[in-house]
């Protein structure tokens, strides 16, 4: 059981659209299935998406392949376009049906991100590497093969890597094998039989990019340090250094007979260049942002280009007999770029880049890279206002409330869309207690409710869990307030650690989904979601204390403590004062109930609001919250344990 598991377990989710068409933080890697006239694009937002390349469509997206929880770093091709196989940050490796666009199986060797593939053809090999170090090799067959019931799979590993792996290429024939490392250092392994052949100096910076003869006996590597080298593998030594890029190179792309490479990074280039005579090269095109990855078109007469941004283009090749010296300019190359337009264009989406949790710590409000604001509600998982082209510092301002709710969620951005996490390590997903009535949950009874266990009840309310009974026999679905996407994306995972279990809210309902959460599913959620067991309130001791202007003398004793569970009102606190303190005769002569009434102007009798009557201080000053302006306290809707606990007491004025 989950409970049971050495690590903390968190709750995820990802606030989205039901289908995210566009990319929207970037895209690692390209693959053209040709046969198909597909186009399969893996995205820095998590998720694999697959276009249409012919001509003349105007609505290029075919589908999303969604089952990965960070980004997608690498993807290959393989069994003549049948299938698919995917890298990943969040430390997996997946082998998918392409062309129905699900997830086959789920291969959890690594133990770290997992960076880069690299496939050999004509064995159907594929090897995997990351920054744990390691190297496998997988037999393509075999993973396609994997069933639920069937999911033991035998590989093989390189060994010998001393740093993070940032790149690997194998030839077609699967009898060479290179990797590229932050160890600046080319190693050269015989995938047949794992030995260790060689290992190649002369980079200065981490070696990003990999690209490998058909024979095995040339390779090309693209560095950070800006160079690309040709090392010839046989003599063991490099061959030439080209510079033709003024920063760092990151993709590279060989014509099928190894004579030119066409490479781009950095400096948003994208450069042919003749490997015979370097001195031969041409700017193709300027992206709008760094490459990350090049793809042949069918006919090889153009390629593809990701960049860090989410836009894909295509753009038309020179004739390789155009190259020559004269044709590139590193200093005057705006003059010589050969493509100002592309062939082809698949737009992106905005990635969120910034974010504002208010203090009502329900609401986020982001801002985009199209400097798009919007205002999001966390407990129930969805948009609630586009709010277009607007100052977002403004914004912030004019949605601050005088309210404090302690943190209950963190939030992470890296996909370019929200991501919240729930768990019960530094920020307590149990610790925000507040009022139903003042939350805008209903209108009905003030009860006090806890925001975690709402959104952890609405997240897992499909889940036909066998405990989802209460005492008289009747299934308890949900919290009775709301309710969340059934298109949200559900994550289970590791604190700081891999993801155990992913799937969407609405399919927790199948049996397969159930049995995998009930070996998922931490006991803390299961209590809370499930059988519906009300996280402890803290009950905190407080007192009152007349203030130092009043003529009252009261002595701090035992039975004039009071007690909060957790939150209290500062209404609550006014009212006490004014009934139980003041209507007493407790300060200044005062009796009965002439605290809480007052005559106007024309001598008529009014009643008076007790937060009109009683002005409440901590410590005698102005609190300030978590970098909020000074707190005036007579207005707070809620105080909080954390607010309580440093309070010396509470001061009253008449």
């Amino acid at each position: 059981m989950a409970g049971t598991m050495r690590k903390k377990t968190q709750v995820s989710f990802v606030i989205r659209d039901e289908e995210e068409r566009r990319h929207k933080n970037g895209v690692s890697s390209l693959q053209l299935d040709p046969l198909q006239g597909r186009l399969y694009s893996a995205g820095r937002d998590g998720i694999i998406r697959v276009w249409h390349t012919g001509s003349g469509v105007q609505d290029r997206y075919i589908q999303s392949m969604e089952h990965h929880t960070d980004w997608v770093n690498d993807i290959v091709l393989c069994c003549g376009g049948k299938n698919l196989i995917s890298a990943s940050s969040d430390t997996t490796v997946k082998v998918w049906n392409a062309h129905k666009g699900f997830c086959m199986s789920t291969l959890r060797t690594h133990k770290d991100y997992v960076r880069t593939l690299a496939y050999a053809k004509d064995k159907e090999q594929v090897a995997s590497a990351g920054l744990d170090r390691a190297i496998f090799l997988w037999d393509v067959n075999t993973l396609t093969a994997l069933t639920a019931s069937n999911n033991t799979v035998t590989t093989s590993s390189l060994v010998g890597n001393k740093e993070s792996i940032y790149s690997l290429a194998m030839n077609p024939p699967g009898t060479i094998i290179v990797s590229g490392s932050t160890e600046k250092v080319l190693r050269v392994w015989d995938p047949r039989n794992c030995t260790r052949l060689m290992k190649l100096k002369g980079h200065s910076d981490n070696v990003k990019a990999l690209v490998v003869s058909r024979d095995g006996s040339q390779c090309v590597s693209g560095s950070s340090d800006g160079t690309i080298k040709l090392w010839s593998l046989p003599q063991q030594r490099c061959v030439s250094t080209i510079r033709v890029h003024s920063e760092a190179v990151w993709a590279l792309l060989a014509t099928e007979n190894f004579t030119h490479i066409i490479s781009g990074g950095r400096d948003k280039l994208v450069i042919i260049t003749e490997l015979r005579n370097p001195e031969n090269s041409m700017v193709v095109c300027e992206e709008s942002a760094p490459i990350l990855k090049l793809c042949f078109t069918a006919d090889q007469q153009g390629v593809w280009v990701s960049t860090s941004e989410s836009d894909i283009r295509c753009w038309k090749l020179p004739p390789l007999s155009t190259l020559h010296s004269d044709a590139f300019n590193q200093t005057m190359y705006n003059s010589n770029v050969y493509q100002t337009t592309p062939i082809c264009h698949i737009p992106g989406g905005p990635a969120i880049r910034h974010y504002t949790v208010l203090n009502d710590k329900r609401h986020i409000l982001t801002k985009d890279t199209a400097n798009n604001v919007a205002l999001y509600d966390v407990l129930k998982a969805s948009k609630v206002e586009d709010l277009g082209e607007i100052d977002y510092d403004e914004e912030v301002k004019k949605r601050f409330k005088m309210v404090y709710v302690p943190n209950w969620f963190n939030v992470d951005l890296k996909t370019g869309m929200l991501t919240i996490h729930l768990g019960q390590d530094e920020v307590d997903c149990l610790s925000a207690w507040v009022s139903a009535k003042e939350a805008g949950l209903t209108m009905e009874n003030d009860q006090k409710v806890n925001f975690g266990a709402l959104l952890l009840q609405a997240l897992l309310e499909h889940w036909n869990h066998p405990n989802r009974v209460n005492e008289s026999g009747q299934k308890i679905i949900g919290n009775n307030f709301f309710s969340v996407p059934l298109h949200t994306p559900l994550i289970f995972s590791e604190v700081g650690g891999r993801t155990l279990y992913r799937l969407q809210v609405g399919d927790a309902s199948g049996e397969t989904e159930g049995n995998l959460l009930s070996e998922t599913v931490p006991s803390w959620v299961v209590d809370v979601a499930i059988e519906m067991v009300a996280p402890k309130l803290n009950k905190l001791p407080f007192y009152l204390l007349p203030h130092s202007t009043c003529q009252s003398k009261q002595d701090r004793q035992k039975k004039d403590r009071l007690v909060a569970n957790d939150f209290i009102q500062c209404r609550k606190v006014s009212e006490h004062v004014v009934e139980k303190i003041l209507g007493s005769g407790d300060m200044n002569g005062a009796t009965g109930t002439t605290g809480s009434t007052k005559s106007n102007s024309n001598g008529d009798s009014t009643n008076e609001a007790p937060e009109e009557k009683v002005e409440l201080l901590c410590c005698d000053q102005e609190e300030k919250i978590d970098g909020l302006p000074p707190m005036d306290t007579s207005h707070a809707s809620g105080v909080t344990s954390a607010l309580l606990a440093s309070w010396e007491g509470i001061g009253y004025l008449v």
